[in-house]
């Protein structure tokens, strides 16, 4: 028989335990809810710049808009629209000016421009097209080249293409295209290499695929590596802390809240805590060690919403 002094001891140790696995299975990182963006959008592209965050075009109606946040007086204004509406663009900062490539022009179709926008005199100008016209595509930047990869072509299918743009020449360069051509997916940069993750097949949500091929500039070389573990496009990624983190997006099972990071070092996969608000065809930017998640389709389609979400891992 069990004596008091021993039940107790039991009784602590299980306690223990119980705590213990509980916390163990908590998910990991943070999430805070920041001012939500003005206009309430979807596919739309974010990039960061100076400290601020800037949120471009978005479909239909908004598809002009450029918002800028900033986060140190969780406050927005609206800035100088986009030449033309566009959706579905790739959007990076280099050289301390937004570019904004490729997308789509509702009822017209891809398109090959190429958009700078300077802040300080808030102003946008027009520079070298892209070789081929692309929307859903995905890009990074590394060693102040962007490189834009993917997306649907103007006959609606997948392109493979694989254009890199420097911004100080004004001019394009063909590189060896992507093994699996895709739309909606995300790209990441570590290390001075390329992680296309994710996507869809020629536009379509229910073939949605989980490639993630990495890309090196050093040798213009591609290879398959870890596959995402959750299968969704209309995804977004940034790079923090020596990872990819992959937040949202859509399937067949409907819009996703997952948040999932690849280490190139490990090939391995990781889940962190979930999104507060499930959507695809949203936008994200690092700063300092914060990754904001903003917009984006709480639904399947074209739905909308002005969420800003700030992950912190």
């Amino acid at each position: 028989m069990l004596t008091k002094s021993l039940l107790g001891t039991c009784l602590f140790i299980a306690l223990s335990f119980h705590s213990f696995a509980g916390a163990a299975a908590q998910p990991r990182g943070k999430w805070e809810i920041r001012a939500p963006l003005p206009s309430a959008r979807t596919e739309v592209a974010a990039a960061e710049l100076g400290g601020k965050i800037y949120v471009v075009g978005g479909y239909e109606k908004n598809g002009d808009l450029l918002e800028e946040y900033d986060p140190a007086k969780d406050s927005w204004r609206r800035r100088a629209s986009l030449p033309r509406p566009l959706h579905h663009v790739g959007a990076f900062s280099v050289g301390g000016k937004i570019y904004v490539v490729g997308g789509y022009i509702s009822g017209e179709g891809p398109v090959n421009t190429v958009y700078e926008y300077e802040p300080a005199a808030d102003q946008w100008r027009t520079r070298s097209f892209m070789p081929s016209a692309r929307g859903a595509l995905a890009v990074g930047v590394i060693a102040g080249k962007i490189y834009a990869i993917g997306g649907v072509g103007s006959n609606r299918r997948n392109t493979n293409a694989n254009e890199a743009y420097e911004p100080a020449q004004d001019r394009w360069v063909k590189l060896a295209p992507i093994p699996t051509p895709r739309d909606h997916h995300a790209i990441g940069v570590v290390n001075g290499k390329l992680y296309a993750i994710g996507g869809r097949i020629n536009g379509r949500h229910d073939k949605s695929i989980t490639a993630n091929e990495e890309y090196d500039p050093a040798t213009d070389r591609w290879r398959a590596l870890a596959s995402l573990p959750t299968v969704r496009s209309g995804i977004v990624a940034a790079s923090l802390n020596g990872k990819v983190f992959v937040f949202g997006g859509e399937s067949n099972a409907g819009t996703h809240n997952q948040t999932e990071s690849y280490d190139p070092v490990s090939n391995r996969w990781q889940s962190w805590a979930p999104m507060p608000t499930a959507r695809h065809g949203l936008g994200a930017a690092v700063l300092g060690q914060s990754i904001y998640v903003i917009s984006g389709g709480p639904k399947p389609g074209a739905t909308f919403s002005s969420v800003n979400e700030v992950f912190t891992p």
